[in-house]
């Protein structure tokens, strides 16, 4: 479970930070460069473990690098393996060099080996760094913390304190059992016949975002009018996201609340997206991260997360008969038993119906 609170860093202190994360950059990039040379030069591949053990000979060579803690390096390597091996598994696509804008956070893995990490409550402390306050509205267990994690915002500083939750003891009952079918036209359609509206945050922003962005292109390469400009175009897509978060949460948690099993699809929204006509508006609705925080939650709450297999949930009626209909069919009819209902509706029934066929 992650918790996430602001950071108040002093001005030296965030300098320190920026510092951070410029050398962290520098180091990503020159060990991706060097992945990159040896294997087109000498066939040779170069993996974590070899460019962790060149750490210590670095940062002699680089006494700059010495004022970052160890595992904060240590980490920005592990990032860029990480980034190659979801490339190899078809994941992701191939790692790219980070500019100073994608590149804004930095990792203390193992928070547990630095002396004093909560000195105090309210404040944290970061190794090469220093004690920072934070605003900790919500408690958390200290002694089970397993990572820190500092991300730059565009006007702020946020920490993600991840700690480790033991799961609740899943429900072998379902006295509450709910299937979740998401769409577009409405964002969720549950099996209890309610609806959740989607709220489209990115559409209703776009006419302002294209403007900022207007703005920014008018603006003089390298100048400071540019600068700002790019800071508001960031903060407007910063802000459309955090609604997204925020709507995605408490849905989730409404849904995980009130029923012991929750049933979705399998969705690939990977392939999904490649649909240029759709793809804006399924990555808006953000259903893979819906998903996500409903898995998540269930297991948290001891609660039954299912997933089946989404092939003929709006071709199928309940009786097991094909309806055929195409997206501009919204009302469900099926001659076999006589259904007359919301399309979306009749899917979460189904999707529901096939979870109970699950064994618990």
């Amino acid at each position: 479970m992650t918790f996430q609170f602001r950071l108040y860093p002093t001005p030296e202190q965030e300098q320190l930070m920026n510092r951070t994360l410029e050398l962290c950059r520098k180091l990503y990039n020159r060990a991706k460069e060097q992945r990159e040379t040896a294997y087109k030069q000498e066939g040779k591949t170069i993996t974590y473990a070899m460019q962790q053990n060149e750490l210590p000979a670095f940062k002699k060579e680089f006494p700059e690098y010495k004022n970052v803690h160890s595992q904060v390096l240590q980490d920005c390597l592990q990032r860029l393996d990480d980034a190659y091996q979801r490339f190899f598994r078809g994941e992701a696509g191939y790692p790219r060099y980070k500019s100073a804008d994608r590149y804004v956070s930095f990792t203390y893995p193992q928070p547990g080996a630095v002396d004093k990490t909560f000195a105090k409550p309210g404040y944290v402390y970061l190794s090469k760094i220093g004690v920072i306050k934070m605003n900790t509205h919500r408690p958390f267990d200290l002694a089970n913390v397993t990572q820190i994690n500092v991300k730059r915002y565009v006007d702020e500083w946020m920490i993600n304190i991840s700690v480790k939750v033991p799961d609740a003891e899943a429900t072998q009952t379902a006295e509450s059992a709910v299937g979740i079918d998401v769409g577009l036209n409405t964002f969720a359609a549950l099996s209890d016949e309610t609806k959740v509206d989607n709220p489209r945050y990115l559409r209703k922003a776009e006419k302002q975002l294209k403007r900022k962005h207007r703005q920014l292109s008018r603006k003089q390469p390298a100048s400071r009018n540019r600068k700002k400009a790019k800071h508001k175009v960031t903060k407007a897509h910063q802000k459309v996201a955090r609604q997204r978060k925020d709507f995605l949460h408490k849905q989730s948690y409404r849904i995980v609340r009130d029923h012991d099993l929750i049933a979705v699809e399998e969705l690939k929204v990977r392939n999904m997206v490649r649909n240029r006509r759709l793809a804006k508006s399924i990555s808006d609705a953000g259903w893979r991260r819906f998903i996500t925080y409903l898995c998540y939650k269930a297991k948290r709450q001891g609660k039954r997360f299912a997933q089946v297999p989404a092939h003929g949930t709006s071709q199928t009626c309940l009786c097991g008969a094909p309806v055929p209909k195409t997206l501009s069919i919204r009302i469900h009819e099926c001659e076999s038993c006589g259904l007359i209902q919301d399309r979306d509706i009749v899917s979460a029934k189904i999707i529901l119906q096939r979870a109970l066929n699950i064994p618990a």
